[in-house]
């Protein structure tokens, strides 16, 4: 019954994870900004990268109800985006 249960796939989790994955994108992209390091501005992109794939992959199975939080997402990962491309120039 356990893994059955591991099995089940829920909005939630897939919102807690985009969330996750953007918060990491703003960590890693004000760390990079900070030190001008192009190793972790490199890996800033590619967190920025990922935290867009996760955010594209829910918003394909959102319900409508996950709206407000994929909104508020989106402008987060934006923020993050603007930031290391001004850090870039």
């Amino acid at each position: 019954m356990a893994n059955h249960d591991a099995h089940i796939h829920t909005g939630y989790n897939d919102l807690k994870q985009v969330e996750l994955f953007v918060e990491t994108a703003e960590n890693m992209v004000g760390h990079a900004t900070m030190q001008l390091d192009p190793e972790m501005i490199q890996h800033a992109e590619r967190a920025v990268q990922n935290a867009r794939h996760q955010l594209a992959r829910a918003r394909q199975e959102a319900t409508g109800t996950d709206d407000d939080v994929l909104a508020r997402c989106e402008q987060r990962l934006a923020r993050a985006e603007h930031q290391l491309r001004e850090a870039q120039s």
